[in-house]
């Protein structure tokens, strides 16, 4: 058996026992009262207010600090630090409450105390987010699964909150976790149809043939490569008497290749997995719309294949023509998600829409301008715009507004089709949403560049290693945001 028909086995085998979602609606119990008696006990305890003996361990009360001690009936006790007095914040709470439950990883049970009511839903999504963890392919995973979290002081509606935008968190590192030879375009689909049928949502799958009728060839351009079908899945979510409607747009690029313009043999590539990132903060988020409550109308677009090179690839010098009639000549295959993103935002102008919200893992200039833990936005309209800064800012995702500097323009003219898929060396995270501006006819749109902030390599906080669902919560953010 050669070794590519053993890989192409293997993978089957895999994908007899692959579930791509496995943390869907699998969350632990949480619950508001009195504390279990087997449940190891957070306490908060803030600046100056350190029980005497605990500061000789370095234990100060600042937040992410926590230190072991036992209670009075010789239960495990996490004091956690929660700051000055009276100044905790939602992000605050949900660092010290992740601190916590980092500190107890070995705890199936936690109550965790809060201070204040109001902040029940961050302190949730901070003990269930620091304790996720991709164990679907794993026969012994490592760590103690939370089974069980009692929230002390809390209030019920809070619990629910938070229980959603954590499932939004979890949903979407699960998707950007699995690996791309078992969640494909296909398999994205299927996974979309179960979910939306448990939450609420319209699903709507347009395959290849679907693709050609309606002439998105910027999808189909990309997946020309590929030996997986592409698929673009059109989700719905309808409350009754909405209040306003916002049009979502994801990058769906299950595993990234580069196509013919083939990357570097780096460690980038271990990580293209996650070039489906956007597409999944979308699916994610749309998922616990309902469960909040949501009384904006929302539809998003998850624009889904995988980008390799074959002989069928498109090639560099390649025209593609987008949804719509405009041309494209690809200039680099690697500039993959610009193309598909631009037949969803057509088709997203096709139908009424107060604003659209692209999200992708688009470019390595926005990663080298801001880092790995600043997303980039630009957009046409600064009150969406401002909209999305405050989100992230509630969620503790941040972003940062880089100029649409339309004077960078010109560099995406071609001599032979109507735009370039790329422009110069420089300013290439501008380039890319100049190219997207093409494509939304002057709506209110907002663009953002996830490529910095999909991974992370260093636990921190509620941050876990791997991929990171960021954009999920900030989205769920902005749908409840647009409403207000």
């Amino acid at each position: 058996m050669t070794a590519l028909a053993d890989t192409s086995l293997q993978q089957t085998l895999l994908a007899d026992r692959f579930e791509p979602i496995p943390s869907w609606r699998t969350l632990p119990a949480v619950a508001v009262g009195d504390p279990p008696g087997d449940a190891v006990r957070g306490v908060p305890v803030a600046v100056g207010a350190v029980p005497r003996g605990l500061d000789a361990f370095g234990f100060h009360g600042e937040i992410g600090q926590t230190t072991l001690t036992t209670g009075p009936g010789g239960g495990l006790v996490v004091a956690y630090g929660v700051g000055e007095p009276g100044s905790l914040t939602p992000t605050g709470i949900r660092d010290a409450a992740a601190a916590c439950a980092r500190a107890a990883a070995d705890a199936p049970s936690i109550a965790l105390e809060i201070p204040d009511p109001g902040l029940t839903a961050a302190a949730v999504e901070g003990v269930l987010l620091a304790r996720y963890r991709y164990a679907t392919l794993r026969k012994d995973a490592p760590g103690v699964p939370l089974d069980k979290l009692t929230i002390v002081g809390g209030d019920l509606d809070g619990v629910r909150r938070g229980l959603a935008y954590a499932q939004a968190g979890v949903l979407a590192r699960d998707l950007a976790n699995a690996p791309p030879s078992l969640l494909t375009a296909t398999r994205m689909a299927k996974a979309a149809q179960r979910v939306g049928a448990d939450a609420g949502l319209s699903v709507e799958v347009f395959d290849k043939a679907a693709l050609l009728e309606m002439g998105c060839g910027g999808l189909l351009g990309v997946n020309a490569g590929s030996a997986d079908p592409p698929m673009m899945i059109k989700l719905r979510y309808a409350p009754a008497a909405p209040t306003a409607r916002l049009t979502l747009v994801g990058k769906g690029i299950m595993y990234d290749s580069g196509g013919i313009a083939l990357k570097p043999a780096d460690a980038v590539h271990a990580t293209m997995k996650n070039d489906m990132s956007g597409a999944g903060a979308i699916f994610a988020a749309m998922s616990v719309l309902r469960d909040v409550a949501c009384p904006v109308a929302v539809t998003g677009y998850l624009m889904c294949t995988d980008n390799m090179p074959s002989g069928s690839a498109t090639k560099l010098g390649d025209v593609l023509s987008i949804r719509g009639g405009t041309t494209v000549e690809v200039v680099n295959t690697d500039a993959e998600g610009r193309l598909v993103m631009a037949d969803a935002l057509v088709l997203a102008t096709e139908e009424p829409t107060d604003a659209i919200v692209d999200i992708a893992t688009l470019t390595g200039a926005c990663m080298r301008a801001l880092g790995t833990e600043i997303a980039g936005v630009m957009g046409n309209d600064q009150p969406l715009i401002d909209r999305v800064i405050a989100a992230a800012e509630a969620v503790d995702e941040p972003v940062w507004q880089l100029p649409l500097a339309r004077r960078y323009r010109r560099e995406l003219d071609s001599q032979i089709a109507d735009i370039k898929n790329l422009g110069g060396l420089n300013a290439a995270a501008i380039h890319a949403a100049l190219f997207l501006e093409e494509f939304v006819a002057g709506r209110p749109w907002a663009h953002l560049d996830i490529a910095g902030v999909a991974q992370v390599e260093t636990p921190s906080s509620w941050r876990t290693p791997g991929c990171s669902g960021f954009g999920a919560r900030l989205l769920l953010e902005l749908a409840e945001r647009f409403a207000r």
